[in-house]
């Protein structure tokens, strides 16, 4: 089985990761979670890959998308997956 495409960058109990985590979960993708740096200071890994510190973030490998901010990357969700997921419709 290979990687999923899409790696979560995110806190444990942020609610607005939790907010992606559903909706991930809803189009059924497969996803990595890779938890961050409580620190804001220390998560340059999160900053090298979208120029910000903020999570939740995401990186899409199968569309070459990576961006932050929950309400961003659900719409993204929505727009490239919404309608796969849903058979078509």
């Amino acid at each position: 089985m290979s990687d999923p495409a899409i790696t979560l960058y995110r806190l444990q109990a942020c609610p607005f990761c939790e907010r992606v985590v559903r909706k991930l979960d809803e189009y059924d993708l497969d996803y990595r979670s890779r938890f961050v740096e409580p620190m804001h200071s220390d998560r340059d890994a999160v900053q090298r890959l979208t120029g910000k510190r903020s999570v939740p973030a995401i990186v899409d490998e199968s569309t070459g998308v990576t961006m932050s901010e929950s309400g961003n990357i659900v719409e993204y969700l929505d727009a490239t997956y919404g309608e796969r997921a849903k058979g078509g419709a």
